[in-house]
């Protein structure tokens, strides 16, 4: 196995760089003063970082350096850091090392985080909280989909999302815990809700992810989650359920396509509906909650400033002590 020994968020401007990284996407060669050159992206499980390699005017040789290797590989590099337009880079050259790796020669926990909670765990508590739900319908449902080793096994290794809350292995799971837990404390301010409607819509609100996103070497969006999304892609899986189901309540039915179709929110944020009942607005606003905490606290986390705060697109000014 070969060692891990940089990460792309201790690099610095002069370092010599000889480790691994996983590759984001690559650009063509194309031609400069000295011959032919072309770009591509490494990252591992703390950033990501773009790549320069400077050949001479051999084209073909250069042309077959770029194709030894393809996104999404692991690979072997050696080079220098540098800085171009205030952003640091790695420059390759002929003498450089670019090499595709062996799965056996790596650890891809190197190269896409995992949560830091238990995965098995979180799972055994959210087994727990299905058993809660009274509904005769809704329990044959959650157990449809809990009762499946293959669906089980990617639900817990799901990110929650690409960049931003909880994005790394076992993220869904986190996420869904959550929201299921502010739910359950939604419920005990305002006990008129449907508790088993309210804790099934949280547990299966975001189960279309398993089919957004596509987890190798790094975190990515499937064709059908670019061109669907996990919402619709979510209700589709809800509905394919049901339909297995012995007479499972047509409005109950309705209610949770709805809870699954309108918990983003508002149609900017990519739901075809609002909510309009208060299951399902507690579930939107759960959801939100949780993501756009969680994605805060990663923020605060990351900064590197001796400011007493930062400024980000999605938050504005973050303060930071």
């Amino acid at each position: 196995m070969v060692n891990k020994n940089q990460s792309v968020k201790d690099l610095r401007v002069g370092d010599n760089v000889d480790s691994i990284f996983a590759v984001k996407y690559k650009k063509p060669p194309r031609e400069y003063t000295s011959g032919f050159w072309f770009e591509f992206r490494v990252g591992d499980n703390s950033g990501e970082i773009t790549a320069k390699y400077w050949g001479d005017r051999n084209e073909e040789q250069v042309k077959e350096i770029y194709e030894r290797f393809q996104t999404n590989d692991i690979i072997h590099i050696t080079g220098r850091v540098s800085e171009f337009r205030e952003r640091l880079e790695i420059a390759l050259d002929t003498t450089s090392t670019i090499r595709r790796c062996e799965p056996s020669e790596y650890d891809i926990g190197d190269f896409v985080a995992k949560t830091s909670k238990d995965m098995d765990q979180m799972m055994r508590e959210l087994l727990e909280i299905v058993d809660f739900v009274k509904n005769p319908h809704l329990k044959s449902l959650l157990h449809s989909f809990f009762d499946d080793p293959e669906f089980v096994e990617k639900f817990k290794n799901c990110p929650g999302s690409m960049h931003r809350h909880q994005n790394y292995i076992g993220g869904l799971i986190e996420h869904t815990l959550n929201v299921v837990k502010l739910c359950n404390s939604i419920y005990i301010l305002h006990p008129s809700l449907d508790k088993d409607l309210l804790l099934t819509g949280a547990i299966l609100h975001d189960i279309g992810k398993i089919k957004e996103y596509d987890v190798t070497t790094s975190i990515d969006i499937s064709e059908e989650g670019m061109l669907r999304g996990h919402l619709i892609m979510g209700e589709q899986m809800v509905l394919d359920r049901i339909e297995r189901l012995e007479n499972f309540p047509d409005l109950l039915r309705l209610k949770l396509a709805h809870i699954l179709l309108s918990h983003h929110g508002h149609n900017e944020y990519g739901s075809p509906k609002k909510p309009q009942f208060p299951e399902a607005l507690a579930i939107y606003h759960a959801d939100e909650c949780d993501a756009k905490i969680d994605y805060c606290l990663r923020l605060k986390k990351e900064a590197e400033t001796e400011d007493p705060w930062i400024y980000t697109k999605d938050f504005e000014h973050i303060y930071l002590r």
